[in-house]
């Protein structure tokens, strides 16, 4: 894992909240483009940053593509966030 490349996908808003969708379970593309004001490219950039950065990943079915947490990467980055803080 890249800690600056984890760091930069968190540090978007529109990434954040694609997280907190997420969070529920697994959420088709299409389904996540939806709910944003943007366009879909540009949520599909997004997708692919938060991917790059391991904090999702994607299953393929048929014509759709799914996304869901990659929690493993989560629990390292907090981890080291509380062993930052000393606790």
């Amino acid at each position: 894992m890249s800690l600056q490349r984890t760091l930069k996908a968190l540090s978007d808003p529109i990434r954040r909240e694609i997280l907190n969708l997420l969070k529920t379970g697994p959420m088709a593309a299409g389904d996540i483009a939806a709910k944003f004001d943007v366009t879909g490219a540009a949520v599909s950039r997004h997708l692919s940053v938060l991917k790059e950065a391991e904090l999702i990943r994607d299953k393929r079915d048929g014509k759709f593509v799914y996304y869901e947490l990659n929690a493993s990467v989560l629990e390292e980055i907090m981890l080291w966030i509380t062993e930052l803080k000393g606790e």
